[in-house]
């Protein structure tokens, strides 16, 4: 009886057993794991997907390089894995990969990643931790290829991804436009001069042999003539830049993030962000805490972490001293351009 009764026992588990990865089969004389079954299958020979499966987007049909070519290293690889959450992880398979509803377009050094990591704790937005460059770089490798960068979402979650060039990429108003109109675009702004200085910074610790700031900033400094076809001062001319994109999208449909307010009232932006975007506003301060050793705000727990979370060691170096007669003559160049932008998205930002 024994031995009948252990048979049916080891029959009836043999289901469940074969099920769980990393279970030893019992009575096969080793103790060799066993990897996930295969999904099951139809009578047709399809196969049978998890639910919450949502149907795929509809695939629908490069100027001058703005950026430092040393400092655009420090973007990751768009063929960099993105870290899932374990939530995300359990849901593996199912949902599916769609066309971004939401980009962050720019502006380089202004605080794109501090926003997209701040957005990643929300549990409706899935972002792409590389920044594609699909719009600028890669747009002859078509949206099929970039939509298979995108992570998989279920319904009601938005998938999101940034690259902060594309706010400078004569071409990408209108090839996101093609993509969708409905396209919800994200630019984060900071002090242009202070920009700059962070864009030189950044070009710096990588070329220590550079020249000057300073010599950089003029075409003659005799004169005082500042020389806009560097991209550090270029970048910060941001009323040029909105021009081009304002033909293609209406000023309703793009939200203007302040990155000095992402430092200092990291809860309040992301407030903004948030209704914009049409979440719920689930990012509040009991998220963040104030690093004082790096100046910036870091999060309590990250996505799919316990433990807080810092924005990494290229973030938040510290500037070279700069010639005070520059910095003031870079504030006058500025100022015409800043007023024009203030009246353009409504919203005074407070740098003059």
């Amino acid at each position: 009886m024994l031995c009948v009764w252990l048979y049916m026992f080891l029959y009836s588990c043999a289901g469940s057993c074969a099920a769980a990865p990393g279970l030893l089969m019992l009575g096969s004389g080793s103790r060799t794991a066993h990897a996930p079954p295969a999904l099951a299958t139809l009578p047709n020979g399809t196969p049978h997907r998890l639910p919450f499966r949502a149907m795929p987007a509809t695939a629908l049909a490069s100027g001058k390089e703005i950026a430092e070519g040393a400092s655009s290293q420090e973007g990751q690889s768009p063929e960099a894995p993105d870290s899932p959450s374990p939530i995300s992880s359990f849901f593996s398979g199912s949902g599916s990969k769609q066309l971004p509803q939401a980009i962050i377009i720019g502006v380089k050094k202004g605080g794109t990643r501090a926003l997209l990591e701040f957005l990643r704790v929300h549990p409706d937005v899935r972002a792409v931790g590389a920044e594609p460059h699909f719009f600028d770089r890669s747009y002859d490798k078509g949206l099929a290829w970039y939509r298979d960068l995108m992570p998989r979402t279920l319904e009601g979650q938005i998938t999101m991804e940034k690259t902060p060039s594309y706010f400078v990429t004569r071409e990408a108003p209108a090839r996101i436009s093609a993509m969708s109109k409905d396209t919800k675009l994200i630019v984060v702004v900071r002090d242009p001069v202070t920009r700059a200085i962070s864009d030189y910074t950044q070009t710096l610790s990588k070329r220590p042999d550079i020249p000057t700031f300073e010599s950089l900033t003029f075409k003659n400094r005799s004169t005082g003539l500042i020389d806009t076809s560097w991209s550090a001062i270029q970048i910060g001319i941001y009323a040029k830049h909105l021009e081009h994109w304002l033909r293609h999208f209406p000023v309703g449909q793009m939200l203007f993030v302040s990155g000095e307010r992402l430092i200092s009232d990291p809860a309040g932006e992301l407030g903004r962000v948030q209704d914009f975007l049409g979440l719920k506003r689930i990012i509040t301060d009991k998220h963040f805490y104030f690093n004082k050793t790096k100046g910036f705000p870091c999060l309590k727990k990250a996505e799919g972490s316990s433990k807080p979370h810092c924005l990494g060691k290229t973030k938040g170096r510290t500037h070279p001293e700069i010639d005070r007669e520059v910095v003031q003559r870079l504030r006058e160049f500025y100022r015409p351009f800043n007023l024009k932008f203030y009246q353009m998205t409504g919203h005074d930002f407070g740098w003059d």
